[in-house]
């Protein structure tokens, strides 16, 4: 059987046995190489595992969808760059799982907005956005005040982390639930956004 364009097109699982090796060879010949570059594998200078409590703000993150409308990735463009700050580089990100790059803009970029406003205002923020941005159509999220974590699942968290790489110490696992305890969802949520973007040198 020749294998004519004509062939490839009427034989449909002939057509998908070979777009499954086109896509295979090309994952690998992007993928693969990055295995092995240390810019992309190893943290940046500085850069620890988050904190309880962070790692928790993290979690409710995930949680309540903030990543489906906020990106976590600035592309080296001067328009983004300009806006945002310093281009995110692979090495801020290599203690995420998952990584929460993301490509939606619904609202602004994350990727730099530690330290960017004060605790107070990620308050009001998240408590009803348009009390401090009137023209903003993010959710509000009231129950984050009132919701209070007990860290009973953080340890475990951390142990299930430091499986995949992510160097938490067993005193980080030790005094988890403790760190934790009492806080409220939204100082978690703040916790985690305050430090975003903050580790890389001269990038604000």
């Amino acid at each position: 059987m020749a294998f004519t364009h004509e062939t490839i097109e009427r034989k449909l699982p002939l057509l998908m046995i070979l777009m499954a090796l086109a896509v295979s060879f090309g994952g690998l010949v992007e993928i693969v190489p990055l295995l092995f570059d240390k810019d992309v594998t190893q943290p940046v200078e500085g850069l620890k595992p988050l904190p309880a409590l962070q790692l928790e703000g993290r979690d409710i993150y995930l949680r309540e969808g903030c990543y489906l409308c906020h990106s976590q990735m600035i592309r080296s463009l001067r328009a983004e760059t300009e806006r945002y700050g310093h281009y995110s580089v692979p090495g801020e990100s290599v203690y995420d799982h998952p990584f929460l790059w993301g490509s939606e803009r619904t609202g602004p970029d994350l990727a730099r907005v530690g330290g960017k406003y004060s605790d107070a205002w990620h308050q009001a923020h998240l408590h009803n956005p348009r009390d401090v941005v009137p023209e903003s159509i993010m959710p509000a999220y009231p129950w984050l005040e009132s919701n209070t974590l007990s860290g009973v699942d953080t340890a475990a968290k951390m142990r299930a982390l430091r499986a995949v790489g992510v160097p938490y110490t067993d005193e980080d696992i030790r005094t988890a639930q403790e760190d934790v305890k009492g806080h409220s969802e939204q100082e978690a949520v703040i916790a985690y956004l305050q430090q975003l973007g903050t580790h890389l040198p001269n990038a604000r």
